[in-house]
């Protein structure tokens, strides 16, 4: 591959021109710039990254915060995917990569400490919702950070979430509309976060409806299948067992509807169910499961376009507001 120095030559400029233009072009004519990036292309000259981070002080790179902590086992986010295109997508038409961070250290800075080891110029957290010390250091040192369904704040800091209260009240309304009066939720982890807003967004509407709710009528979850099955047998092992169960996430519906068919129960017939984020498994399992719909690629669009907006914002400028996504609902065979 050709040096700067060999460009210098090839065009009859000094090395000093060469980094301007790759680096600084706003203060080389229009003219030398292009004569430049001709012989570039020509000789096969490439800028090199280090070097041009030094001279910037910007590495056109974001690094994602994606907690996969061996300790919490089994833990995935459900819409990694979509996210990771929508904002891999939405960063590069704005000339930025995406670097993932590795998280299994305990250091309370660990985070902070590998954004200044890479020069990173904003950062992506998906986190599964616990307040880490190393997720909060980073929130609060200044510098452009989203994060994803984590209601994270800071100087330089917004967060993308969705309607999950919303949602939650489009399913139970749902339900009612189909003359469910015994329902019952399997909720997400009782922490701050989606789950406990769509189990507020659940009590609220049968409230709302007049529709009382049993204590035993909660059974909290952890987004996973299992948890699903075991709540739903839980649930329905009772003297006064439910006709229609909502569950936080689509994965323990899945898990609902597999216990349905344990105890030789007919769906929706004997019992109703719904769940939240319409993942592809959900328009595919029969007889398709009646659900909320997320916008996951909505997700990375709004984090990749709330961070540029931060990156290219004086530093005195307050961050976006945290966004707030519509959901759906998706009816399908369950309810």
């Amino acid at each position: 591959m050709a040096t700067i120095r060999e460009l210098a030559r090839h065009c009859g400029v000094s090395v000093a021109t060469v980094s301007r233009v790759f680096n600084t072009p706003e203060v080389v004519s229009r003219a030398t710039r292009q004569r430049v990036e001709a012989a570039a292309a020509e000789i096969g000259y490439l800028p090199n990254e280090s070097a041009r981070t030094l001279a910037t002080k910007k590495s056109n790179m974001i690094g994602l915060v994606w907690d996969t902590d061996h300790r919490r086992s089994g833990w995935r986010h459900p819409f990694l995917q979509e996210i990771l295109v929508a904002l891999k997508t939405a960063l590069s038409a704005h000339g930025l990569h995406l670097l993932l961070l590795a998280t299994g250290a305990d250091a309370p800075d660990r985070h902070l400490a590998a954004v200044r080891r890479h020069n990173l110029d904003g950062v992506v957290l998906i986190d599964n919702g616990s307040r880490d010390p190393a997720v909060l250091a980073l929130a609060d040192a200044g510098i452009p950070c989203v994060a994803l369904d984590l209601p994270l704040t800071g100087p330089c800091c917004t967060y993308v979430t969705s309607d999950n209260a919303g949602g939650a009240r489009q399913a139970v309304a749902h339900l009612l509309h189909r003359g469910h009066r015994r329902i019952a939720t399997i909720s997400g982890p009782s922490r701050p976060g989606p789950g406990a807003d769509r189990l507020a967004g659940f009590r609220a509407e049968l409230a709302a409806h007049g529709v009382p709710l049993p204590p035993d009528y909660v059974v909290e979850g952890d987004y996973y299948l299992d948890s699903g099955r075991a709540a739903t047998h839980r649930l329905l092992r009772l003297d006064t067992p439910p006709t229609a169960v909502f569950a936080a996430g689509d994965e323990m519906a899945v898990g609902a509807l597999q216990a349905a068919t344990d105890a030789g129960l007919r769906v929706p017939g004997d019992l109703a169910i719904v769940g939240f984020d319409d993942i592809e498994l959900a328009a595919l399992l029969p007889p398709g499961l009646t659900t909320i719909a997320q916008d996951r690629a909505g997700f990375g669009t709004a984090a990749a376009e709330a961070l540029i907006s931060m990156i290219q914002s004086s530093p005195d400028t307050a961050p976006p507001p945290p966004i707030t996504l519509p959901t759906r609902l998706v009816p399908r065979g369950t309810a």
